[in-house]
């Protein structure tokens, strides 16, 4: 035998012998790929690049800020959150907060827009929007009495948590109007039955 074939012979002997390695965790968190640091260096860009030089003669437009918004949505899909440069807004789930066909508010949903109000608190808003939607099963007109009637409770609840006679609250049922999801599947007719509460953010 050779002596490459002996040593590969002996390798594999002593793998066998030892069994599999055992498997272990690394200590530190892993890094997604495509997010690994590099060390190269960014694209070097010619400042005498006529492309980047804008036509004789010509002016920049003013500049102005964008609104950025903030989606956080809950891993149920029951409860959904939209910050923006210039307003907070609350998303619930109408099953969350009702029985079906119902405008009758459970304890646990009473705690939820407990919890709502203390943020309207934070951000000191003096103006409160509640807005009830419903899916677009069932008659149009049931959809709006019914959304109306939601967005009436949910705004009870909290005229009681915020007692503060300064405050201007907006109530509207929309009915099946303004969907935010697929009307064509439940997952998505679930997310349009809701009522949100929105309000600006506070200067604070």
């Amino acid at each position: 035998m050779t002596h490459t074939r002996l040593l590969l012979i002996g390798t594999l002997a002593m793998l066998l012998a030892t069994g599999p390695a055992a498997a272990h965790a690394d200590d530190g968190p892993s890094v997604p790929p495509g997010t690994e640091a590099t060390a190269a260096a960014p694209v070097e860009l010619d400042p005498n690049d006529p492309d980047l030089k804008l036509p004789e003669g010509a002016t920049l437009a003013e500049p102005k800020v964008l609104d950025i918004k903030s989606v956080v949505e809950d891993q149920s899909g029951d409860e959904r959150r939209e910050d923006t440069n210039t307003d907070v807004k609350f998303a619930l789930q109408a099953e969350v907060l009702f029985g079906k066909d119902s405008a009758k508010i459970g304890a646990q949903a009473r705690a939820r827009i407990a919890d709502i109000a203390e943020e309207i608190k934070v951000q000191n808003a003096t103006r409160i929007r509640v807005f009830g939607f419903t899916d677009n099963l069932g008659s149009s007109s049931h959809g709006d009495v019914l959304s109306r009637k939601r967005a009436n409770a949910v705004h009870g609840i909290l005229v009681q948590e915020l007692s503060d006679a300064n405050l201007t609250y907006e109530v509207r049922g929309y009915g099946e109007d303004y969907p935010i999801a697929d009307n064509s599947t439940e997952a998505g007719r679930k997310k349009n039955r809701r009522v949100e509460i929105s309000f600006p953010r506070g200067e604070n």
